[in-house]
């Protein structure tokens, strides 16, 4: 009411500290989400809905772990490789969380001179993106063939608790199936980049919308959220 009166008496109005500021802001939608775009709210609520699948894969992941009464694999048997008569153990993990983990950094430059209008360079991080998310989605074809290979199945394998086929095959498929739609959403996004569709704000498909630079940050958002979700999964499953 303190401030009210102080804007219709032409008044600066008098900035509130502490918690009632904080209530404050946050109660405001014309001072929270004012200059937020749908597309962008969309997207972090669909990262938030997201979110809670993922963290049901992993509690029931653990859950199944520690109530089983048959040894675990150990991860740094099951994930190895033998390169040169050299075993090395989840030698191949580790370049797939760095390529995945380089492709965010990435997507940060992309997103970077999107905004910056350098339609060349967005698009050229953006295929560079695409490449390293593909190669991640390749490595993860040739874990699976091996495994598979090797005797596993969702309903059993050869190193101890049954549960280790199906929790490995539904978290990193999963994961792996958000990875594809990523990568296939880039190129999308890469296209309409190198086009200058952006630059003159055209309409996209099936859509009245015009398209802007914005959609490059959205597409980051989502490139983010599955890097940070295999960040967990590389935890609690190849490292635990």
């Amino acid at each position: 009411m303190l401030n009210r009166t102080r804007v219709q008496s032409g008044e600066p109005p008098k900035a509130l500290v502490g918690w009632q500021g904080v209530a404050a802001d946050l109660s405001s939608d014309q001072r929270a989400f004012k200059n937020v775009s749908w597309g962008k709210a969309m997207m972090w609520i669909f990262l938030l809905s997201d979110t809670f699948i993922f963290s049901c894969f992993l509690i029931a992941y653990m859950t199944v772990r520690m109530s089983t009464t048959v040894p675990w694999p150990n991860p740094s048997e099951v994930f190895a490789l033998t390169i040169g008569g050299v075993h090395l153990p989840l030698i191949l993990i580790a370049i797939m969380t760095f390529v995945l983990i380089s492709s965010s950094g990435t997507m940060a430059m992309a997103v970077n001179f999107g905004y910056r209008r350098e339609r060349v360079k967005t698009a050229a991080l953006l295929m560079l993106t695409a490449i390293l998310g593909a190669a991640f989605v390749g490595m993860q074809a040739f874990e699976w063939t091996k495994l598979i290979h090797e005797g596993v199945r969702p309903w059993s394998n050869p190193w101890g608790a049954h549960q280790f086929g199906s929790a490995f095959f539904m978290i990193t498929g999963f994961h792996g199936t958000h990875v594809t739609f990523g990568v296939i959403f880039l190129l999308i996004t890469a296209r309409k980049v190198w086009r200058g569709e952006f630059d003159r704000e055209a309409r996209g498909f099936f859509t009245t919308r015009k398209g802007n630079y914005e959609s490059v940050e959205i597409m980051g958002l989502y490139w983010h959220f599955v890097d940070l979700v295999w960040v967990f999964i590389f935890a609690f499953f190849y490292l635990w």
